[in-house]
């Protein structure tokens, strides 16, 4: 489990070195630019909105339990921060789909030592992106799915000691079925089948979510975190996942 876990992390940083091949790094381009787009309009959220959603937050407190604040601002600070970068991850991941499963394909392609069939890259975009972006819907209905569980788990007192922890937990598995979707996805597998083949290897699977969602969350790393995490998955999928 523990080695499974630090493997899945390995996966994970060697995105980093993938992205600066010469023959991946044509791809790279537009999933990189639509991440700092994206992620700057969050940063920029963040630093516009916070006041505003912690007054409303913390604001049905009495007055005579103010002092909680102090207590709970930190919790709350995390958390909103938190849903900020994961929602606009998502939103970043659904306009670049396309892109990311061209960039999972050039690749695995260049791990496995094949060359491009003709009907892949570029040309196969528009035949594609029907498939991809409902890939993309399918898997947020998924993550929309445990949130209610995770709410209420954070505003029970005494329960919501192990909050973090699960938020963690939720992000990493979610991370993972985000990113390892793009290659399996090219090979025509959909949601049930990605998520039987990340059950089998949950510690990976954990690993390497818990490797990305850190560096989402790192400023400047967390501009190249799509295409690092793309091509950090599609070689967790060709050296570990696709094998039995």
């Amino acid at each position: 489990m523990i080695q499974g876990f630090f493997q899945g992390i390995a996966f994970l940083f060697q995105g980093f070195s993938l992205i600066t091949q010469k023959n991946i790094r044509g791809f790279v381009v537009i999933p990189l630019l639509i991440n700092i787009v994206v992620f700057c309009g969050a940063i920029w959220l963040a630093n516009v909105q916070f006041d505003i959603w912690m007054d409303r937050l913390l604001g049905w407190l009495p007055s005579w339990l103010s002092w909680v604040e102090w207590i709970l601002f930190p919790f709350f600070a995390v958390l909103i921060l938190l849903v900020i970068y994961y929602t606009f991850s998502i939103v970043a991941n659904f306009i670049a789909a396309p892109f990311n499963a061209l960039l999972a394909e050039r690749v695995e392609k260049v791990l496995e030592g094949r060359a491009l069939p003709e009907s892949s890259g570029w040309k196969a975009l528009a035949k594609n992106i029907g498939k991809t972006l409902g890939s993309e819907v399918k898997k947020v209905f998924y993550m929309i799915k445990w949130m209610p569980l995770l709410l209420i788990i954070t505003v029970i007192p005494g329960v919501n000691l192990i909050a973090p922890l699960a938020w963690v937990v939720y992000g990493s598995w979610m991370y993972s079925l985000q990113y390892s979707d793009f290659p399996m996805g090219n090979h025509e597998l959909f949601i049930k089948e990605e998520l039987a083949i990340l059950r089998k290897n949950r510690a990976h699977a954990l690993g390497f979510g818990a490797a990305t969602s850190l560096i989402t969350i790192i400023p400047v790393l967390n501009f190249v975190a799509m295409p690092v995490a793309v091509s950090g998955a599609t070689a967790m999928w060709v050296k570990r996942l696709s094998h039995g």
